[in-house]
């Protein structure tokens, strides 16, 4: 084997062999052209022309190997651009465009007839990225899932390459045995043994809830497979009021209904009152439902609280009901020695939903519905079309996992969370929850300090959520009440419309309960530091004191 670069030295010394070309196809052709074409020049090559070839002339076309070859190149150094620019605080997190200005100005949505040439499919690859958001930037500070990790991205393209589905072993071999160890590593991160565990990955986190639901439904009455759910009672599910919204819109997809899902009580930190669970299970009980399901959060998307699990998972242990945690926001705490304790009962739970694709930074999707009663996700079901499932194969066909899923096609959404975990190892990935906590602290610490700003919560946050309040001049000096919180309730939207047409920053707001609306910060990116704190606030200040 031909070993073209040696990675063992450091990046100084590695001899790239991408031509860092930041090449702007269009208005501004002609001088990059003579920069890529001095580039070119350099290397002793001719550089590509895509204005007069298309798709028909790349593989598998006769002979279509250098155009490939040239076009691929192309396209890596507009994604290379476009990686190394979102890691640069000079450059903006967004160019922003209304929505009938991206339409009508910025480039075309139409499709044609006639196929256009490879330059505009390069225009149109760049200009995507030109005005779509920089997730990747230290200052995105908007979702859950931030950041721009390389080596996931690089399992992205490897994943897109094999182009190929996770239903059988005999279309997917690898990608088939990597999501069998890895589900067997998160289990046993989650705290299960080894004789006990299965899982699957999703499209989501909201998916993986249904899985749950689905699942714990299909446990107690196995005969809603092939009956429906004209044999069962009303069932009653039970989630926090400050859950995710995916457990009633689940509900309402499987044929439960909404109005059956009781949102428990929480405390003023956005947690669960266990007593208030009880008294719930009784008032469903007592209007002829019958419970069966309880949802715990690790993690809620606002506030980041972790719902007391132990105390959960004894009233589910009571009164026989299937208790799910889901942590898609917060089970990378589990990677963190230091953080993993606010999980502590997480191991009693029937089923648990992690996400790595926020608190662990891997690309967009990754999901993973755990469940601790192996073999009930196939039983639930599988249905053994003959076509994909047959079993007389000349393998082991346990391992055609297709029938698990209540999709037929599924993405392979394994392989760049393997490869992150070997490049970053267990402790790598600990690290770096523990540096978004930190930051998250350093903004709790900076908002104490600063007299334009009110804390939502005056507790420390348990996770990298930061929910707080930019208090204007003209407010400082009015009393609490109705009339100073409906101008409060203007801020928080005005400040992020001035934020996102500038493009400096991106922050997440929104009201809750009887709060008007309010920041939340959340740190996932680990290229954010303590720099990209200040200047958020220094940057909401700024925009916000005219108001």
């Amino acid at each position: 084997m031909k070993v073209l670069t040696d990675f063992s030295s450091s990046f100084a010394d590695t001899v790239v062999c991408f031509v860092l070309s930041d090449r702007i196809i269009g208005k501004e052709a002609g001088r990059d052209k003579e920069q890529d074409s001095a580039a070119v020049k350099d290397r002793g090559q001719t550089p590509a022309d895509f204005s007069r070839i298309y798709s028909k002339d790349l593989l598998p076309a006769p002979g279509g190997e250098e155009m490939t070859s040239g076009f691929l190149q192309e396209l890596v150094n507009i994604l290379l651009g476009y990686i190394i620019k979102s890691s640069q605080r000079s450059s903006k997190v967004l160019d922003f465009h209304h929505p009938h200005q991206l339409k009508e100005e910025c480039f075309t949505l139409d499709l044609p007839d006639q196929p256009e040439t490879l330059e505009q499919i390069l225009v149109d690859c760049k200009d995507t990225l030109k005005y779509g958001v920089r997730t990747g930037h230290p200052r995105f500070l908007n979702q859950l899932s931030s950041g721009l990790d390389v080596v996931g991205v690089a399992g992205e393209w490897l994943t897109s390459t094999a182009n190929t589905n996770m239903f059988t072993y005999e279309v997917s071999p690898v990608f088939v045995l990597m999501e069998e160890f890895l589900l067997r590593k998160m289990q046993s991160i989650v705290g299960w043994s080894d004789d006990v565990g299965d899982g699957i990955f999703c499209p989501g986190g909201t998916i993986s809830n249904l899985y749950s639901i689905l699942v714990a439904r299909y446990h107690f009455y196995p005969e809603v497979k092939t009956r429906g759910m004209g044999v069962l009672p009303q069932l009653a599910l039970f989630t926090s009021e400050q859950s995710h919204y995916s457990v009633k819109k689940s509900a309402a997809v499987l044929g439960m209904g909404s109005e059956n899902v009781f949102m428990v009580k929480c405390d003023e930190s956005g947690k669960m009152i266990p007593a208030e669970l009880e008294s719930s299970i009784v008032t469903a009980e007592e209007k002829g439902l019958v419970p069966f399901y309880v949802n715990a959060t690790a993690g809620t998307t606002v506030y980041g609280a972790f719902d007391p699990l132990k105390a959960i998972a004894d009233i589910c242990h009571r009164h026989t009901l299937w208790m799910h945690v889901d942590a898609a926001w917060g089970g990378g705490l589990l990677m963190s020695d230091r953080h993993k304790i606010k999980l502590a009962g997480i191991e009693r739970a029937w089923s648990v939903t992690w996400n790595p694709h926020k608190m662990m930074g891997v690309p967009l999707q990754c999901s993973v519905i755990l469940v601790k009663k192996r073999g009930l996700l196939q039983e639930c079901n599988d249905f053994g079309a003959e076509y994909l499932f047959q079993t007389d194969k000349n393998y082991d066909v346990s391992y055609d996992t297709g029938d698990k899923s209540i999709q037929c096609g599924r993405h392979v959404d394994v392989f760049k969370l393997w490869l992150m975990w070997k490049a970053k190892g267990s402790e790598g990935f600990g690290s770096q929850v523990n540096k978004c906590l930190e930051n998250a602290e350093y903004l709790y610490d900076q908002l104490q300090r600063r007299t334009d700003f009110e804390l939502v919560l005056k507790n420390k946050p348990e996770h990298s959520n930061v929910c707080f309040w930019y208090i204007p001049p003209r407010l400082r000096g009015l009393p609490p009440g109705p009339d100073r919180d409906a101008i409060l309730h203007q801020v928080a939207p005005r400040i992020k419309g001035r934020m996102m047409e500038k493009g400096s920053v991106m922050i997440g707001y929104q009201p809750l309960g009887d709060k008007v609306n309010f920041f939340r910060c959340v740190f996932s990116n680990p290229a954010t530091q303590q720099e990209d704190v200040d200047f958020l606030l220094d940057e909401i200040a700024r925009m916000g004191d005219d108001l």
